[in-house]
């Protein structure tokens, strides 16, 4: 895999799971890299560990303060906008502080990398955006409407960057994640993510509710697969590559049912009590697609792009992590 190094590189929302990811990875590669987060849904543990390394810089701030934005982007190469306020049901019951978060803050961000000149401006977008379009696989070109109000603002922040594209000179690309799941992803809280969340009640011999009959399916992502996305994006030297957006994705969709088959048969080989915890269904989600698949032909042809990590590959390594990393929630 093609790979960026000895560059000065600003990581927003960098203490938070594909943040911090993100920031170990390019540290790794002698990087100078620069996190930026308010720690409102990122966490220190997922950065203490860098804090020894002389490249690692954290600054505390927001990106809704156009001033904290401004600092953060001094002397940087490369922006990789990983800060957001995420969950679909988040933006349901606090529409407001969401659009704040993120188009205000994304808009501060903008103009930041512009003032500064940096070289390309790289940010997370969603599969959200694809919205109640029904047609499978999702290519880029094709959306429908969106169907919350987190969707709306992940719309909102590709149209923002083709203007500023457009009007200022600022290269960026967008990359839309599907359902990315790893090691660091939060399992605590109302809004976590399916996948830590079924693992640790699965950990703690509970029965974790699907919301639907579990045939709804997603193209989970393994964080491997989009850090891979991030650098290509860096590295690129093909014009015909920027001011755009890609699907960031494996390629393959898995429904709930089999997602949690494939979660007890990995955690029974821990806690073999795992493999009989029983399914509970409950009432679908509000705002929730009942299935996404991507298309990722664009990003093998413009960047290169090749997923080494399947959802089972993905699986196999994440909840190694989380038996490791969580044991003393484990009851």
């Amino acid at each position: 895999m093609k790979q960026i190094e000895n560059k000065t590189i600003l990581v927003t929302g960098g203490a938070g799971f594909i943040g911090s990811n993100l920031c170990e990875h390019l540290l790794k590669h002698n990087n100078k890299v620069r996190c930026l987060d308010n720690f409102s849904t990122g966490r220190m543990e997922n950065i203490e560990h860098l804090f020894a390394n002389p490249n690692f810089e954290l600054i505390g701030g927001d990106i809704r303060n156009p001033e904290d934005c401004a600092k953060a982007c001094e002397n940087v190469e490369y922006v990789l906008h990983e800060a957001a306020l995420g969950s679909v049901p988040r933006s349901i019951i606090d529409p407001a502080t969401s659009t704040n978060v993120n188009i205000s803050g994304f808009v501060n961000m903008l103009v930041a990398a512009k003032d500064a000149k940096v070289k390309r401006f790289i940010y997370a977008a969603s599969s959200s955006t694809y919205g109640d379009s029904e047609a499978l696989p999702k290519v880029e070109q094709t959306i429908g409407k969106p169907l919350s109000p987190y969707a709306i603002t992940k719309y909102v922040n590709e149209l923002y960057a083709d203007i500023f594209y457009r009007t200022y000179g600022l290269n960026t690309i967008g990359l839309r994640y599907f359902n990315v799941f790893g090691r660091k992803q939060d399992p605590n809280g109302a809004y976590a993510a399916v996948i830590p969340k079924f693992v640790i009640q699965l950990m703690q011999h509970e029965s974790p509710i699907i919301n639907g009959d579990g045939e709804y399916s997603r193209d989970y992502t393994y964080i491997d697969n989009v850090i891979q996305m991030n650098v290509l994006a860096m590295a690129t030297e093909n014009p015909d590559a920027l001011n755009t957006v890609y699907n960031t994705a494996f390629g393959e969709r898995t429904t709930l049912n089999e997602l949690m088959a494939s979660l007890k048969k990995q955690l029974a080989v821990f806690d073999p009590a795992i493999a009989t915890i029983a399914t509970t269904y409950g009432p679908n989600r509000a705002g929730d697609i009942p299935h996404s698949l991507a298309s990722i032909d664009k990003a093998k042809n413009l960047l290169g792009y090749n997923p080494q990590f399947s959802i089972q590959q993905g699986l196999e390594e994440a909840v190694s992590w989380y038996w490791k990393h969580l044991r003393e929630v484990k009851v």
